[in-house]
């Protein structure tokens, strides 16, 4: 039997003995914000938006960053974390050969520390082998409502999502959000997009590669109603706005499925994936109280990875090889 791939865990600066081996096991069982990523892809961008969960779940919910109470936070989230990723990447490195297919997932927490006023720090590396785009896509399904909090990324949501997993059809790879059947707000780990036809270019008609940006827009909820400031949703917005693909925040709405061109979910592991199919209850209020096989499915095909979910993967890709930190570098 091959043993499980190294792990370490590293607490407020001190390596513990005992690493779980997927940082979702340590996360279902403590509060705190967090953030994943891999390697250190955009790590300033994953620490600014561990400030902001952080200082968010303190002030509003803060029984989700372990605290007993509101408070504000006014310490260096940089400075806390940084030295604990630093000494768990060299872990890992000293552990596991470096090969061009694996990768690490770095997942730092904060949370309420002992101490009173202090925060406790964990950061968690595994070994990650990254997808290869375009071999298999996403198979979704719309499974349950929105987050509370949702502009913060907080550990206690790996256990509060298991609730909805009644409701996942055989095969379905990620559950999809929606507070009323109809607009689609994010993944329960992703976010998500598609491409559709502009409302004047719906019929049928030949395109070419040049008239793309004339006839599609890419769509994806805003923060506003409700989901997370994903490090790659905000990365894809960036990239369209560059590479001149139109892009829209408004939440895709299930009843407009036939302009729906493309589809993708982004997060900062996969980076990208195309979706190959996404399925929606007949009856939105079946999810309440019943599971995946009492309930009839609407069901949304899509053939292979798009191209302009190509072209955006093709990008984000050419970015990434700029936007890796060194570990010695992290102050």
């Amino acid at each position: 039997m091959s043993s499980p791939p190294p792990a370490v865990l590293v607490s407020n600066g001190a390596v513990s003995p005992l690493a779980p081996s997927s940082a979702a096991s340590f996360l279902e069982s403590i509060p705190g914000a967090y953030t994943t990523a891999r390697g250190l892809l955009w790590w300033p961008r994953h620490l600014l938006r561990l400030t902001d969960s952080a200082r968010l779940l303190a002030h509003s919910h803060p029984h989700l960053l372990g605290l007993p109470q509101p408070r504000h936070i006014n310490l260096s989230i940089p400075s806390l974390v940084n030295p604990s990723v630093r000494i768990a990447v060299a872990e890992m490195r000293s552990r596991m050969p470096v090969t061009d297919k694996d990768d690490l997932a770095i997942t730092a927490l904060v949370r309420g520390g002992a101490s009173g006023d202090g925060l406790d720090v964990v950061v968690h590396a595994g070994a990650y082998t990254p997808p290869v785009f375009g071999e298999a896509g996403a198979r979704v399904a719309v499974a349950g409502k929105g987050r509370d909090a949702a502009a913060a990324k907080y550990a206690p949501w790996a256990r509060m999502r298991k609730s909805m997993e009644k409701m996942r059809p055989p095969g379905v790879t990620e559950l999809l959000l929606t507070n009323d059947g109809d607009h689609i707000l994010e993944g329960s780990v992703t976010n998500f997009f598609v491409v559709c036809l502009k409302d004047e270019h719906q019929r049928d008609e030949p395109f070419s590669v040049q008239t793309l940006s004339q006839k599609f827009e890419v769509q994806t909820a805003p923060i506003s109603d409700g989901v997370l400031p994903g490090i790659i949703r905000e990365i894809v917005i960036e990239v369209c706005h560059d590479i001149g693909i139109p892009v829209r925040e408004v939440s895709p709405s299930w009843s407009k499925r036939d302009s729906w061109q493309e589809a993708f979910v982004t997060s900062s592991l996969r980076l990208i994936q195309h979706v190959e199919s996404i399925q929606v209850p007949v009856l939105w209020e079946d999810i309440q109280s019943k599971t995946w096989s009492d309930i009839s499915w609407t069901v949304k095909q899509f053939h292979g990875a798009g191209v302009i979910t190509t072209q955006i993967k093709r990008e984000i890709l050419k970015r990434a090889r700029t936007e890796e930190w060194d570990i010695y570098n992290l102050s």
